[in-house]
């Protein structure tokens, strides 16, 4: 691999990272984009290209969703009824729409998808700061809201945490609880997600040596390295911060990330 390369997926991943720790996301919106460009340039063609770059993301974010979960825990931050309570949803819904990924068109699900979060986002913006109880959400009706996350969040490859925050933070759990929730249901989102992308076969022509479906693994192995690294360094500043400045920062990424994502298949 050409050293540009090599450092490229470094600084992604310490970038991916510390966004992860800081804000509770997977990174997928911030991986895509740019693994894109970078297996552009590295000569995948233009067919495999997005699916690559979405398997690939999926995969990196295993270990970025798993520091960020380490980190938030230690903090208390981590509701584990309410994971409990989502894991099998976003599983089956992470898994099954890696699994059909192939087959469809993303780029009217990443319309949609954009325009949830701008939504989210400025509601988030707009919602007044006031003291929120942290008890555990009840399990009722959570399994269909878990299946629909984990699936967007596989055909789009994020960790979820732009659709799970928003979520739980509506149903009163508080934001900074929200995140570190988020971030434990990334892991088992990205685990079926990556499991998924890797059993996809593709065509050989226009691909890259050191592939695995749509997964390649040289990405995955320094992205995942330079996140683990960075990602706790952003948790630990997200407990420094207001909530009002938390819920900032992280509707302003909301709207970047949509913008990126329309960006790059449009």
């Amino acid at each position: 691999m050409d050293i540009t390369w090599l450092i490229s997926f470094l600084a992604l991943g310490s970038f991916v990272g510390f966004t992860a720790g800081l804000l509770g996301i997977g990174g997928g919106g911030i991986l895509v984009p740019i693994l894109t460009f970078i297996f552009l340039r590295m000569g995948v063609t233009t067919n495999n290209v997005m699916h690559i770059a979405l398997g690939t993301s999926m995969a990196c974010i295993i270990i970025t969703s798993l520091s960020s979960l380490l980190a938030h825990n230690k903090k208390g931050t981590v509701q584990w009824q309410t994971v409990k309570s989502m894991a099998v949803g976003v599983v089956l819904g992470s898994f099954i729409a890696a699994q059909i990924a192939s087959y469809l068109n993303t780029l009217y699900l990443a319309i949609v998808f954009s325009a949830f979060m701008a939504w989210t986002a400025l509601k988030m913006l707009s919602r007044k700061s006031h003291a929120i109880p942290t008890t555990a959400l009840k399990n009722t009706n959570m399994f269909y809201p878990a299946f629909s996350i984990g699936g967007l969040s596989a055909l789009v490859s994020i960790g979820g945490g732009s659709l799970i925050v928003p979520y739980l933070t509506n149903r009163n759990v508080d934001i900074k609880t929200a995140i570190g929730t988020s971030a434990a249901i990334g892991f088992p989102i990205s685990v079926a997600g990556a499991i998924g992308y890797t059993l996809n076969t593709i065509e050989t022509n226009g691909t890259m040596d050191h592939q695995v479906g749509f997964i390649y693994l040289p990405a995955v192995i320094l992205v995942s390295l330079a996140s683990f690294l960075f990602a706790p360094l952003g948790a630990s500043i997200s407990h420094r911060l207001p909530t009002k400045a938390l819920k900032t920062i992280f509707a302003c990424l909301l709207i970047i990330l949509s913008l990126k994502m329309l960006s790059i298949l449009l």
